[in-house]
């Protein structure tokens, strides 16, 4: 999950000429609809996994929480796009490549290790730790293994950053390489990327069950493609080749997508079926923000909670963890929706403290131990 307000600076390591094959069509700017947007996609994964959980089975209202949160993995799938969009927007010439994934790393490092260990120490106290997942987990490659207790072993969520760990570290190869894409193939490229997503499903077809799920959903490989389609949107946008899309629309039809991927068969509800509309969401909002055209997510509240989304990603499970370990299994309606609201409070509480508290200044600490001399 990449920060949107203030991306750092990353480039290829083998120029120190401008980066970009035009000069841009809009200035470099904040984009602070990105960052707001970010909390509503760690909001649906949340609600994925209070109804994985199991939390309203039996209320009559798992139904109703199945039709709203059931795709909420999906969320995922926006923090990919993003993280290339973001970082290609923000790349600047001069900085050489082992800096930029240091930066990259003081963003994310921190909060991963605080909760690696408070979720491993709580596993290995109730005998329940893998030291081969937990290692795995750690240094982020648990994703690189298609066995579900590695991948999802100690702190769920952080499968997704073994995968940021693959992009952030293949970066500036990626970057050397779209930047040579010419803007009249752009569109291209982005159309043949969101082709590729769509047809990872079928390639993962002859697979068995387990290996197709792991293959479509969690593989960095094939997830790398809506990263390297966000750093095609950036080029895009920045070329001033977007297409005249306003928000509320791209918004429109990123719902709809992501309700009809419900009812889409197998594997192509993992990622496909959402990942045309949110390569439209994305550079909509972008463009919103640079046109200073009506947008819903650019406001305070929404940028403070897109700013302590990710600590909200890594500590939600843990919290709907605990609650499962020592709250009561079968309840009502009220009683389960008092407790989602709890659940969703305690979360949003850790995941303020934990990003005032270690998020913040051990990104300061670091991004000094990065700065030149």
């Amino acid at each position: 999950m990449t920060p949107v307000t203030s991306p750092p600076p990353v480039t290829s390591p083998t120029t120190t000429a401008p980066i970009t094959t035009e000069p841009p069509a809009v200035s470099p700017a904040r984009l602070p609809s990105l960052t707001g947007l970010r909390f509503l996609a760690a909001f649906v994964v949340f609600g994925f996994h209070l109804h994985a959980g199991g939390l309203f089975a039996g209320t009559g209202a798992e139904g109703v929480v199945g039709a709203v949160f059931g795709q909420g993995a999906t969320g995922v799938g926006f923090f990919f796009l993003l993280s290339g969009f973001v970082l290609t927007w923000s790349a600047r010439a001069g900085t050489p490549a082992g800096v930029g994934l240091r930066r990259r790393a003081a963003r994310v490092l921190p909060n991963h290790l605080v909760t690696w260990v408070v979720v491993f120490a709580g596993l290995a106290w109730l005998g329940g730790a893998s030291l081969l997942g937990g290692v795995l987990g750690l240094v982020l490659l648990q994703a690189w293994v298609p066995v579900q207790p590695i991948y999802f072993g100690v702190n769920t969520p952080a499968w997704s950053l073994s995968c940021e760990a693959a992009f952030y570290t293949a970066f500036a190869w990626l970057l050397a390489r779209v930047d040579r894409v010419p803007r009249t193939r752009l569109w291209a490229l982005a159309i043949g990327l969101m082709a590729a997503v769509v047809l990872v499903p079928v390639v993962a077809l002859p697979l068995p069950a387990d290996l197709e799920y792991w293959f479509v959903y969690v593989f960095p490989v094939t997830r790398a493609l809506e990263f390297v389609l966000g750093m095609a949107l950036a080029r895009i946008v920045r070329a001033g080749l977007w297409i005249r899309l306003p928000l509320w629309r791209a918004g429109a039809l990123a719902v709809a997508g992501y309700a009809v991927s419900g009812y889409l068969p197998g594997a192509f509800g993992y990622v496909a079926g959402t990942v045309v509309p949110l390569a439209l969401l994305i550079p909509a909002a972008a463009t919103a923000d640079l046109t200073g055209s009506w947008s819903p997510w650019r406001g305070r509240t929404a940028v403070l909670l897109g700013e302590v989304s990710f600590a909200f990603y890594l500590v939600h499970q843990v919290v709907m963890r605990l609650a499962e370990a020592f709250g009561p299994h079968a309840v009502g309606l009220g009683a389960a929706t008092g407790m989602a609201v709890a659940l969703l409070a305690c979360s949003l509480v850790l995941a303020w403290l934990l990003h005032r508290l270690v998020e913040r200044p051990a990104q300061r600490r670091l991004l000094r131990a990065t700065a030149p001399a």
